[in-house]
């Protein structure tokens, strides 16, 4: 694995081994009461643009469960904020701490923060990629189905960063991936026309939610109106009628379908709270597992 996580498309399918079998192994551990901590007298500076819930708590813990220290750093408490340069917060960093997390609007920024750095440099969230997310959610499918092979996965709604993230996972892995998402608001083009010109077991984009949902193992969505985008939302919610994951498009999909949403969800617009809250949601355990498979990561980038 390399230096740093910045994209699920940088990692190759004995790294997606390696985090999987690592977060089996800490969550065995915790759940036995055993103390482990490979990151004692080290410290994760965790750096937030954007406002979060599980990704602070998950993060924030780990560090802990794992013997190390966990900073929060707000943009608007650092000299990030009035003006200082990437580069050299990047190097200062690198000087005081073990790692960095950072969760913000750009890419870009992280790939030239991650540039400067020294040390490992985790992407917690961008506009274009959520890799943590993405990685929690096949490690809760290999739980639940054993594995990930020669499954049909189907994505409704926003062509956001966790569909771009689905598509570059499918690029590496053998699972098929068919997305369903309106006129205009597409995955990433770049992105999706990598994935599909490499994935192994087939990636497809269309528009009739209907047609990806049917004999899916696993049904995916996540909201319409993500942080950043109010402004659009009486627009968004015209142009996502029809993409609503309820209880009729889930009886397309298999008997066993596994129900996932990244959260927080928008009960009543983009899914029932009838299938939010039913037997075969795994929300809540997809949820937990971001603290499981970060807790991986971070052991196999700053042990």
């Amino acid at each position: 694995m390399k230096k740093d996580l910045l994209s699920e498309y940088d990692l190759e399918r004995s790294d997606y081994k390696c985090i999987f079998e690592n977060a089996q192994r800490l969550k065995r551990l915790l759940q036995e009461g055993k103390e482990y901590s490979p990151l004692k007298g080290k410290t994760l500076g965790m750096i937030f643009d954007k406002s979060s819930t599980r990704t602070r708590i998950s993060f924030e813990v780990g560090m802990y469960q794992l013997g190390g220290v966990a900073l929060f750093l707000s943009s608007r408490d650092t000299q990030l904020g009035r003006g200082e340069i990437i580069a050299d917060t990047a190097r200062i960093m690198s000087r005081y701490l073990n790692g960095i997390m950072i969760r913000t609007s750009s890419q870009t920024s992280v790939v030239e923060f991650a540039r400067h750095a020294t040390i490992p440099v985790i992407n917690g969230l961008t506009d274009l990629l959520h890799p943590c997310q993405i990685l929690g959610d096949l490690f809760t499918i290999i739980e639940k189905r054993g594995g990930y092979e020669g499954l049909k996965i189907a994505y409704v709604g926003d062509g956001n960063n966790i569909a771009n993230s689905w598509i570059n996972a499918a690029a590496k892995l053998p699972f098929h991936l068919d997305l369903a998402c309106p006129d205009g608001y597409h995955p990433d083009a770049a992105i999706l026309k990598r994935g599909m010109a490499e994935a192994p077991a087939g990636i497809v984009l269309n528009r009739d939610p209907e047609e990806a949902v049917r004999d899916a193992d696993v049904v995916y969505t996540d909201v319409w109106v993500s942080m950043g985008q109010e402004t659009e939302r009486g627009e968004r919610l015209k142009k996502f009628q029809g993409y609503q994951v309820n209880q009729a498009l889930i009886d397309l999909a298999k008997k066993d379908v596994l129900v996932m949403h990244c959260l927080p969800a928008h009960r009543g617009e983009e899914i029932t709270a009838e299938v939010i809250d039913g037997p075969r949601s795994v929300i809540i355990d997809e949820a937990e597992n971001r603290l499981h498979v970060q807790k991986a990561v971070m052991e196999i980038l700053m042990r």
